[in-house]
């Protein structure tokens, strides 16, 4: 036997760390070479690392949520030359032997008789049938009987509101539910488990691991570090929705469009007018970077948290190749196959709830960018807009409050209030948006 020690591999990017999110083996478990063997997350990027051995895991280095430094002892294998063959030899044999043990006594047991056992407890249902008639609350009637009950409207308002199940509950004799008859169920299952509608769920502990510490990390970080700022503006996207409507209505095989694209281009279009805000700025070298390429962060909700892929250089994108890569990125985020590289580098970053957005958000800067834009939920209002002939007349728009959230330390809020104003007026003439 001999014993192989295996350390964190080198994933690259120079970290110096892993964190340990899930075991997939544990001590004593057989492994075989490419197996997997646990997932660690560096970077956002969650990593799958598979056995370089075969043999039996005798020691595990950490517990979930603990980080382990790169080239230091992840879990030993016991391993073995040739021996260990007689292992998996033996196991087969055993297995024939117990089907065929198996067999035998399936054939011993033929010829024993079985009237005897069968009708020693025949006495013994006949008052466990009873008992639960006395308590006013018998077994559950069948589902399907469930569209046969009767009951007036109050009673299955109550029984919506305690989360029963009608067919569940013993009507009365003449097969109507009455309100002494859901008492009588309540009654009969408090003991069982059964809690009614609004009841308060067990406390629950969670551990804070893996990408939700990572978030919890960097937003406490971003809070800490920078001081926020955020101004919003009202847009009218009634032409721009009506852009969108024409674009996807001619656009064959190319992806649909939504709202992102359009807003991107626009962003994309003023900011070589602010710089300020396309930067990253590194407060302990007491430098900012202003860039001149777009690497657009997309705020993307997953299964495990936000996460924030990259669209490289979305300057150079017209808008059906955002649409593409925006479909691209959030697949990748939502299945876990974002890569490292595909999760980190932007300059600037856009998040969006969709038609979640509310009125208005206060987003937090993904550090060390300076600047996070926020669009929020469109709404239709009445407005005042010009009827043609130097008057105004009352019509139906479409309205949508753009928010963004700046470093001070970084943007003054004439420059954030001016970016802003430069991307409404692109929105409400949304042909300027798609004129090279």
């Amino acid at each position: 036997m001999a014993r192989f020690t295996f350390n964190m591999p080198d994933v690259g990017e120079g970290v110096a760390e892993a964190e340990i999110v899930a075991w997939h083996v544990k001590v004593g478990d057989r492994v075989e070479e490419d197996q997997h063997l646990v997932d660690v997350m560096t970077d956002k990027a969650t990593i799958d690392i598979e056995s370089p051995v075969a043999g039996v895991v005798t020691e595990l280095a950490g517990e979930v949520g603990e980080s382990i430094a790169i080239g230091a002892m992840l879990l030993v294998i016991e391993t073995a030359d040739k021996a260990p063959q007689a292992e998996p030899e033996r196991a087969e044999p055993a297995a024939d032997e117990i089907a065929e043990a198996v067999a035998d006594a399936g054939a011993a047991q033929e010829p024993v008789p079985a009237p005897a056992p069968t009708r020693a407890p025949t006495p013994a249902p006949e008052p466990a049938r009873e008992a639960p008639a006395e308590a006013s609350a018998p077994p559950p009637a069948p589902v399907a009987a469930a569209a046969k009950v009767l009951a007036s409207p109050a009673v299955r308002q109550r029984a919506r509101a305690l989360g029963i199940d009608l067919a569940q509950v013993k009507p009365a004799a003449d097969g109507r539910v009455r309100h002494a008859d859901l008492d009588a169920f309540l009654l009969y299952n408090a003991g069982a488990g059964f809690a009614p509608a609004g009841a308060a769920r067990p406390d629950e502990a969670v551990r804070v691991i893996g990408l939700r510490k990572r978030i919890a990390q960097n937003m406490a970080a971003a809070k800490r570090h920078i001081p926020h700022f955020t101004y919003v503006e009202e847009c009218d996207v009634t032409e721009l929705e009506a852009l969108r409507a024409q674009l996807n209505a001619g656009r064959g095989e190319r992806p649909r469009l939504t709202l992102l694209p359009l807003l991107i281009r626009a962003i994309c279009k003023a900011l070589p007018d602010y710089p300020m805000i396309n930067a990253r700025y590194d407060d302990e070298a007491g430098i900012v970077t202003r860039h001149g390429a777009v690497h657009m962060g997309m705020a993307t909700q997953t299964e495990a948290g936000l996460m924030v892929p990259v669209i490289r250089n979305a300057q150079s994108l017209n808008l059906w190749q955002l649409a593409r890569e925006i479909a691209r990125l959030a697949e990748a985020a939502r299945t876990g196959k974002a890569t490292s590289q595909e999760l980190s580098g932007s300059t600037l970053t856009i998040t969006s709830l969709g038609p979640l957005g509310g009125i208005a958000t206060t987003p937090v800067i993904n550090r060390p960018e300076v600047a996070i834009i926020g669009p929020n939920r469109i709404v239709e209002r009445p407005m005042f807009v010009p009827d043609g002939l130097g008057g105004e007349r009352v019509a139906k728009r479409k309205l949508m409050n753009i928010s963004i959230s700046c470093d001070h330390r970084v943007v003054d809020g004439h420059d954030a209030a001016s970016f802003i104003q430069a991307i409404k007026r692109l929105i409400e003439s949304p042909a300027l948006i798609i004129a090279d």
